[in-house]
């Protein structure tokens, strides 16, 4: 039979302090309740809950017991098995769990088999001095010895924590733990002995950030490791390979501001792994991936990089300079499969070519050319490549917002000649959004080549300023991103061209949205 313990109750003061007074699992689970935005202590909800008498979960088949009387009335849900209160307790967030410890000896004993941690300032010390993030810390771990499964321990703002990092990660670093996600001080050195036998068994995901981490072949395998993230950590290539080697059903790869590595090679026995993301490694030079089924990669810089397999990509990620001329010359031939991609450039100086490959797959196109200033010669209408490439293409998101517009204005030229693709037909495109919409004339011309081939397009969003949060019109304190005068005087000429040259093209079952200026927030600023 299995043991059965009171359901959960709410008490009156008296009931609290026996509670808290008696066990420092009460104790602990008392000062991390009373952090978050919920009552100032646990006592007062428990006073305000039996004073509005009222009946926690009575039903019809199971009315609720009333035990005591007066302040020390308990109201009580029926018995239940120790092992379903401790699973209800489990689903609720750290912080709700711990109140609930506080109100109730059922889930007072249950919070100590809390599976999910998450410590750090925040959730802790929203309100109170810096000085008990430590002991608090301390206390939880010290009552959830070998209990938790997913550890999620952020200290990197906090220096005076570094003493007693390695102390924490004994005691909570145990066989069992599925996820580990620690954020540390970039001087700390993970230890390898933390990933003892049982805990290799066990961990399904290592995410560790600002720290030294420095695996070698003898470390052993790591037989449920599926995700590893690593970063701002210092830990060279070869350290890294010999750690791949032991993890031989990782599905994740990702590396953010690791700059020891300068060479990565993914072995082919990594038979699983799919997702691979390299960025800001600044010193980065050369990929070679082995892997044989991997379907997405996401790199920034100009690194070189070698694929074993490429029919089998689906998902492109791209960072670096002149890459939108790059991925249209290159990329179709080298991964015919792509189904998504995203391309981020701060400097495009070549126009992109019009070729006879193509993106047969290509589903989501993103391009994002992020800069002050374009070059006047750059030509946004040889975008219209893409949509020639990509038969299948659904969704287009352009980004091509710029602080100082000097491309030639359409509405300067109220004699232009616009120049079109009549050949060019799309059966696919549903949804194009173009952020940063200028009066460029190149740029109407591809808006007006897009609307003209696009048979079933029926979202078309042109903002004219950067995208990003509105106010909605209402006064509730949140206003629009700011931006400059020239950037205001420029969306008022970019409306004009949709209203010129644009608007009168929009088939009726098209919704058009042209997104200008706030009169609220862009007049008080620039008014």
């Amino acid at each position: 039979m299995l043991p059965m313990l009171p359901p959960p109750a709410l008490r009156a003061p008296s009931a609290w302090e026996q509670a808290t007074t008696s066990s420092s699992i009460g104790r602990s689970a008392m000062e991390e309740s009373c952090s978050s935005n919920w009552p100032a202590t646990p006592c007062a909800a428990a006073t305000t809950a039996d004073k509005s008498n009222c009946t926690v979960g009575s039903t019809n088949n199971s009315p609720s017991e009333q035990v005591g009387h007066g302040d020390s009335l308990i109201y009580s849900l029926p018995y239940l098995p120790e092992d379903i209160w401790r699973h209800i307790h489990s689903l609720m967030p750290m912080s709700a769990a711990a109140r609930a410890a506080c109100l109730s000896h059922s889930f007072l004993n249950s919070w100590r088999f809390h599976p999910n941690l998450s410590l750090n300032f925040k959730t802790l010390c929203p309100r109170t001095s810096r000085g008990n993030f430590k002991c608090k810390i301390d206390s939880i771990l010290r009552n959830h010895l070998g209990t938790a499964k997913i550890l999620k321990l952020n200290v990197a703002d906090e220096d005076s924590t570094y003493p007693y990092i390695d102390r924490w990660l004994e005691v909570a670093v145990t066989p069992g733990i599925e996820e580990l996600t620690l954020t540390l001080h970039k001087k700390y050195i993970f230890a390898c002995s933390l990933l003892s036998d049982g805990v290799r068994d066990s961990i399904r995901c290592l995410q560790l950030t600002f720290c030294a981490f420095h695996p070698m072949a003898e470390l052993g395998p790591l037989r449920s490791l599926t995700k590893l993230h690593l970063c701002g950590v210092h830990i060279t290539g070869d350290e890294l390979e010999s750690l791949l080697l032991n993890s031989l059903v990782l599905e994740q790869l990702r590396l953010n501001v690791c700059n020891k590595i300068s060479f990565l090679k993914i072995p082919c026995v990594l038979q699983h792994l799919s997702c691979l993301s390299v960025m800001a490694c600044r010193r980065m030079q050369v990929i070679v991936c082995e892997a044989p089924n991997l379907s997405s990669i996401s790199l920034s810089g100009g690194i070189k990089f070698s694929l074993g397999e490429t029919l089998t990509m689906k998902v492109l990620s791209m960072i670096r300079p002149n890459v939108v001329c790059y991925a249209r010359a290159q990329l179709p031939s080298i991964m015919p499969n792509l189904e998504s991609m995203v391309l981020s450039s701060d400097s495009e100086a070549v126009n992109i070519p019009m070729l006879p490959t193509k993106f047969l797959c290509l589903k989501h196109l993103t391009i994002q050319i992020a800069r002050g200033t374009f070059s006047p010669s750059y030509d946004y209408f040889f975008l219209v490549s893409f949509l020639h490439a990509s038969p299948s293409l659904e969704t287009l998101y352009l980004d091509v917002f710029q602080e100082d517009m000097r491309h030639e204005s359409i509405v300067e030229d109220s004699s232009a000649h616009l120049r079109q693709l009549p050949e060019l037909s799309h059966e696919c495109l549903k949804s194009v959004e173009i952020i940063g919409f200028n009066s460029a004339k190149s740029l109407v011309e591809l808006t007006c080549c897009i609307v003209k081939a696009a048979a079933s397009l029926e979202r078309l969003v042109l903002d004219t300023l950067r995208g990003g949060d509105r106010c909605s019109g209402e006064s509730n304190g949140k206003i629009c991103w700011p931006v400059s005068n020239a950037v205001l005087k420029e969306s008022a000429r970019a409306a004009i061209a949709v209203r010129r040259y644009i608007e009168d093209k929009v088939a009726p079952t098209t919704t058009l949205t042209l997104v200008g200026t706030c009169t609220r927030c862009h007049s008080l600023a620039f008014g």
